[in-house]
Parts: structure tokens; sequence; C-alpha cells
């Protein structure tokens, strides 16, 4: 039999339909939009355009090992053909022949257009004789092979132009007809993914096609050496899907395992699986109702978000603790107060985080702030309506007994947090200038073994790293190609004096309309190409009739119309043009990425003379984008922000028990156990050589909101007796720290670094406010004989 519900019950029956409604049509993400500003800058946008949909964001590598150099060429020549014909990919590079010819066949089509040396000087008597001679001399020698079948339509060597230009940078050496690893382990393949770097699941599903095409391939070698021949796979969709599998997977295995062990305790304390299950109901309505405020306020719910639902079972579990263990000393009149008051400051605390520019902390803070107040008013006006009339649990008068009998002893060791508090301020002093990780790299759940990986692949393949990118913006395509047509010459010279390795930019395979026009114009007519060529040609073993071939071709370019991205299919140009030439959010944007000398980085003193080179382009269309320095530096922010919302929530804390207490000295009881398990937390964390991140702070604030409802209890221990059991008190407090602690435990052995910095932050951060709190609470005052009286008549009835 239960007590009768009002209107409590349906109430909660309906906003938990709709809530469950809204969860199940909710949309949820596990990439790094959690990571991105909502309100981004110029310079923001444009590295949140790259980490989303750039080139670096697309790019798979692959390495073949194992087996023979003729297997792993075979293996690699079937896979490029596989992954050629699969519309999921744009570009499938391994330096094979069927990969080249296409595009060669194209760049010789269109050798005039493409061709930088095409000018009108170069087209002159003299410049032609000069051009002609440098090609009879290159015939001549060892390399002239590939010039020797061009020549009669191509005298000049433009062709041979483009390919050196194209060649500029770094590329793997080539082995059995494909390309190899400098110490020949593995064949090297590089695939562009045609899929947004953003869309996780279309780059799960390339990385599982390229697997896939993979077994498939070793049906191109023998049966005996398929076993040893395996793949390898790197780049930023690999590490995508990874990500995400691991926070999925996380979330799910340690949620699980967290609800199993507080149901252990929660059965050991209650001996009763309707308590149990009672006890569960404040903790499913608040993970409800969080997941789907978060669900109408924002675009996703991410999967940091749902991983920090397992917070919300520790402080959710210790409202019903408190519920069950003292309901029977008039709860709603005694403990209620306490836990309304100790609610309202973990509301105050991470409400604070709801304004912030980073998406992830504003998530938590909404899921925090409400699944708090659902699990609260669950607790009290639900439970109780639901409550059997004879519903028996252990009875805890016992331990709290025992607590209350220890409580003296502990209270006489508090002058022990006077070098608790030294030290860890010494600790954070020692450490000030490495106080903090300012580099997005420690959100990564990246391993640092599958890191090192992508390097050696990288290295191997001569692939840049695309840290630095030159982003040149106008306001349509052929403006923009114009901006990266203009930067070429001073890139250029930078190659030339060694300062950069070189570059990548979309007018070296789709010039702007006004070069390819004047690069036309350059080309002679038909009636003033004879007389130069003979002129030229005067005295050289060659005669103007021979390249008869040359004129034709000189004319057909002449009347061809201009090149276009259309004429681009069927060759990896065209996927070269679509990763550096983008639609951006105002008009469209150029990337000229830069690669440094050797391998690295750029150095200062290079980067400072690119900044230099771009001095003439308007500075608002025209930046040097450092993609590692932007995403630390957007971190770096978030850090600052963070740091700034958790002293306010503090503050606002302060603010609401001061309001509340109406008692300096009260109010300074219940903050500084919690101030002093803070400085402990963090004070070990850097001693321990950790560096403090969003995260920690995350944790420190909720150390803050979980650890002042024991301040707030032990604060009001020291009242004179009451209907409050002092005994049931302290019991119900130890049961609901060892909730909280068990919970932030099993998140600190999470694998993703930011659920296990919270975990390993809250969890010793709870017991030490638990345990600081009673060192620091004042013994009972007794009771007046007034109301000594009617707390004795209230007993007696």
């Amino acid at each position: 039999m239960t007590r009768p519900g009002g209107a409590a019950t349906p109430i909660w029956a309906v906003l938990a339909i709709i809530a469950a409604a809204i969860v199940a049509h909710a949309s949820y993400t596990a990439d790094l939009s959690a990571f991105l500003p909502r309100s981004p800058t110029a310079t923001q946008q444009l590295l949140i355009e790259q980490l989303r949909s750039g080139p670096a964001a697309r790019l798979l590598l692959l390495a073949i090992e194992g087996g023979s150099g003729a297997e792993r060429s075979q293996v690699s020549a079937e896979l490029a053909r596989r992954l050629r014909a699969d519309p999921a990919f744009v570009a499938v590079n391994n330096g094979d022949a069927a990969g080249l010819e296409r595009d060669r066949e194209f760049l010789f089509a269109h050798r005039y257009p493409l061709s930088e040396s095409v000018t009108p000087e170069r087209f002159s008597a003299a410049g032609l004789r000069a051009a002609i001679t440098d090609s009879l001399d290159l015939l001549a020698s060892p390399a002239g092979t590939l010039l020797k079948p061009l020549f009669t339509r191509d005298p000049t060597g433009e062709m041979l132009g483009i390919l050196d230009t194209f060649r500029a940078g770094r590329l793997p050496r080539a082995a059995e007809g494909v390309w190899s690893s400098p110490d020949g382990r593995h064949a090297l393949l590089m695939v562009q993914v045609r899929a947004a770097g953003s869309d996780t699941d279309a780059q799960q599903a390339a990385c599982d096609t390229v697997r896939r095409a993979f077994a498939s391939s070793l049906g191109a070698i023998p049966a005996a050496a398929r076993p040893s021949v395996t793949l390898l796979m790197t780049g930023p969709p690999v590490f995508a899907v990874a990500s995400r599998a691991l926070i999925k997977g996380q979330v799910m295995r340690l949620s699980a395992l967290a609800a199993l062990l507080v149901a252990v305790l929660l059965l050991t304390v209650y001996r009763s699986l309707a308590a149990l299950a009672l006890t569960l109901v404040p903790v499913a309505s608040g993970a409800l109702a969080g997941v789907a405020a978060v669900a109408l306020g924002f675009p996703a719910v991410h999967g940091i978000t749902l991983g920090f639902g397992i917070t919300l079972i520790g402080e959710a579990v210790d409202y019903s603790v408190y519920f069950f263990v003292q309901q029977a000393a008039d709860w709603q009149h005694s403990v209620w107060p306490t836990i309304r008051l100790g609610m309202l400051t973990s509301i105050c605390g991470l409400a604070a985080l709801l304004p912030s520019a980073f998406p992830g902390l504003a998530q938590l803070g909404l899921y925090s702030v409400t699944g708090l107040v659902a699990a609260a008013l669950v607790t009290r006006f639900v439970l109780p309506a639901w409550l059997p009339r004879e519903l028996a649990i252990r009875d805890l008068s016992g331990l709290g007994a025992r607590l209350a009998g220890a409580l003296p002893h502990l209270r006489r060791t508090r002058i022990a947090l006077v070098p608790v508090a030294l030290l860890a301020g010494a600790a954070l002093y020692a450490h000030r200038g490495t106080l903090s990780h300012r580099e997005l790299s420690a959100l990564s759940p990246i391993p640092a073994a599958t890191q090192a990986l992508d390097e050696a692949l990288r290295i191997e393949a001569g692939a840049p790293d695309m840290r630095y990118v030159i982003v040149a913006s106008a306001r349509d395509r052929e403006s923009a190609l114009a901006a990266a047509e203009r930067l070429a010459a001073p890139l250029e010279a930078l190659v030339e004096q060694g300062a950069i390795g070189g570059f990548e930019s979309p007018a070296r395979y789709l010039p702007p309309l006004a070069v390819q026009r004047a690069r036309q114009a350059s080309l002679p007519p038909p009636t003033e190409i004879g007389a130069r060529l003979r002129e030229a040609l005067s005295g050289a073993p060659v005669s103007a009739s021979r390249l008869e071939p040359f004129v034709l071709d000189l004319e057909r370019a002449r009347s061809a119309p201009p090149l276009t991205r259309a004429d681009l299919e069927g060759t990896s140009f065209a996927a070269a043009v679509d990763a550096l030439l983008v639609r951006s959010a105002d008009g469209w944007s150029a990337l000229l990425p830069l690669a440094a000398v050797g391998s690295g980085d750029l150095k200062p003193g290079a980067v400072a003379q690119v900044r230099a080179a771009l001095a003439g382009e308007p500075r608002e269309r025209t930046v040097l984008l450092d993609l590692k320095a932007e995403a630390d530096r957007l971190y770096s922010g978030y850090l600052t922000e963070a740091a700034r919302l958790a002293l306010a929530g503090l503050g606002a804390i302060v603010l609401l028990l001061v309001l509340a207490l109406r008692s300096p000295g009260r109010v300074a009881r219940v903050v500084a156990p919690l101030a002093l398990a803070v400085l402990a937390v963090a004070g070990v964390l850097v001693a321990l050589g950790g560096r403090l991140t969003i995260l920690h702070l995350v944790g420190m604030l909720l150390i803050v909101a979980v650890g002042s409802n024991y301040a707030l209890f032990f604060d009001r221990s020291s009242d004179p007796p009451g209907r409050a059991s002092l005994p049931l008190t302290l019991a119900s407090l130890l049961v609901a720290n060892i909730a909280t602690v068990l919970t932030f435990a099993v998140l600190a052995c999470s694998r993703v670094p930011v659920l296990a910095e919270l975990g390993s932050t809250v969890a010793p951060g709870t017991l030490l406010a638990l345990v600081f709190s009673a060192q620091l609470s004042r013994p009972q005052r007794p009771a007046a004989p007034a109301a000594a009286a009617a707390a004795a008549l209230v007993s007696a009835r």
C-alpha cells in the first residue's frame, strides 16, 4: 500500500514521457564539435572550416607491409584500382603508371594554359631558339627519354616544365612501380575521402571500404603469402572514427559499471530491492531531463556530455540516500531544507558554465543543472508518494553511532589541515610556470602509439602536416584563384631562398581566366609562327617542317575555350582543386599549404618571411593560418574562460551561503573544507607531474557543488538536538559519499582523457571534502530545557 500521490506522480509521468520522446529523436555526436566555439571569430572560422572539411581532414595514409616488394606492389596496384572505382574517394595515389597516365594526358593536352613559362618573350624568335636549344640539349642526355616522343609537338619543353613544377613537393621513392617507404618495408598510398571531415559516419564507411578492398586485393598475390601482408591506415578520418568509437564504448561500459557498483552498495546498505528500485527513479529522471534539456538547447548532444552523466549518478543517489536513511526522522522538515540549500549551491556553481563559448562546457552546465533539479524534485515530491508504508530497510543507527563516537577524535586532528594546505600551496607555487596544459592535444583520446604511426607514415610518404596554410578569401571563385596566383611569385622566391620547401596552390591546376587568356595571347598566330620558327632554327639540327605538329597544337591552344573545373574530372587534379579551393561562409577561399624544408615545421624565421611576403595582400582577406597554434590558442582561451567561470560559480555559491546562513562564521565553516579539498587535489595533481586542463577545473567546481552538501549537513549537526538524528545524518553522509566516490573512480579509469581527468579530480576531492568538513565541524550544542522536553515528547509519540 502506498501513500496518496496527489499531482506529483501524474506530472512526473507526463514530463518523463515528453523528455523520453525528445531524447529518442535527438541527434548525438562524438566528433570535434564540442571543442569548437559557438560564435567563432573570422580566424577561428577559417580554422573550423579546415578541421571540418579541409584537405588534411580527409586524407588517409595507407601502408602495406609484409611479403616481398613485388607482392606489396601487386596488392598496392589492385587496391588503388578498386578504390579509384569507388565514388567515396576523390583521389587515390600510389605512384603507379595507371594512376599517372590520365594525368599526363591531361597535362599534355592543356600544357599551354598551365605552363608558367608561356609568355610573349618565350614565343619570340629568340625565346623559341633558347627553349628549343634547351630541349635539344636534353635530348642528347640520358634524361631525354621522356622528351623524345614529345619533341615534335612540344619542342619548347612546356610539358617537362609543368612536371617539374608539379613534382616540386616531396614525393615518396618508387620501388616495383609504386610508392615505397625509404627503407623499402612499406608500399604507400595516399587516399582523399570525398566526404567532409565532420561527417564521421561517412568517414567510417570510407575506412571500412578501404579495409574490404584491401582484403579483396590480397587475391592478387599467391595464397601462401597473404597472411603475412597487412594494412596500416592512419590519418584524421581514422582518428575521428576511433575517437567516436572509444567515447561511445567508454560511456556505455563505464555507465553500466558505475550503476552496478552503486546498486551493489545500496543493496548492501538497504537490504531491500524496493528501496534500491526507488533510489534509481531520481537518477533516471535526472539523466532523462538533462539529456532532453541539452537536446533542446543544442544542435546535437555530445558523447562527452553523456559520459558526464555518470557523475549525475553520484549526486542524485545522494538525495535518495538522505531520504531513505533519514526519512523516519521527519525527513521533509528536518533534512529537505539542507538538501535544498545544497542543491541550490550546486546549481549556482554549475550554472556558471552555461554562458561558456566552449559548447562542451555549456552542455555540461545545462545537463548538470537540469539533471540535479529534476533528481532533487523527484526525491522531494515523487518518492514520498511511492514509499510503501511497510518498507523495511537496514537500520544504520549502529553505524551512525560509531561514526558519531569517532567524530570528536577526528575533530582533534584538524591541526593537520595546516600542513596539508601549506604543502599543496607550495606544490602549486613550485609548478606555477607549467600549472596548466594549454594545448588542444590535452583533450585528444588518440593513443600515443597511433599518433606515432601517423607521424612515421607522413614522413615516409612525404605528406605535408598541413600546419601552415595561407588562406586567400574573396567574393567569388575567380577572385580567389587570382589571389592564389598573385601569391605564387613571392612564394616561389621563398622556395629558391630555402625558407620553405614548397607550396601547393589551386591556381597551379586551374589558373584564373585572366592568366589563361594572357597565356593564349602569348601564342603567336599561324601567320607569324612560321617565320619565327625558321629564324629560331637557323643553323639548328632540326627543320621547321619537322615541327609542323607543334604549329598545329599552338593553333588549337589559341582557339581553345578556357580550362574549367569540369575539364579536370577524372584526374587527380580535380581532388586537389576541390581541396584547395573551397566555398567559405562569405564567399570562396583559396588554400595554399606550405611545406618545410626537410621534415618538421617551418622555422620561426621562415614564418616571418612568409608573413612579409603577404604584406601586399589585404590583411583581412589573406591570412597565414597556423592550424596548431590557432587550435592551441582556441583551447587556451577556453581554459582561461573556464577559470573565470569557475571563480564566478564559486562566488555565486559563497553569496548564496551568506544569504542563507546569515552568519560569517557558519559560511566560513562551510566554505573552508571545500576550499581545502580543492587546494589539496590540485596540489597532488601537479606534484605528480600532471598539468591542469579544462576538465580539472570543472572537476574542482563539482567538488564544491557535491561537497557543499556534506559541509551543510555538518554545519546543521552543530545545532541543538532536534528531530534529526546526528548518527543517521552521519551514516547517510558516509553512504552518499561512497556512492559518489565510486562513480567518479570509475570515470577516472576511462581511456578518454576528458572523462579520466574529471574522475581523478572529483573522486578524491569529494572524499576529502567529507573528511575536512567533519574535521572542521563544531560539536553539537546542548538543547535548551524547553526544546529538550519538546523533542522528548515528539520522540515518545
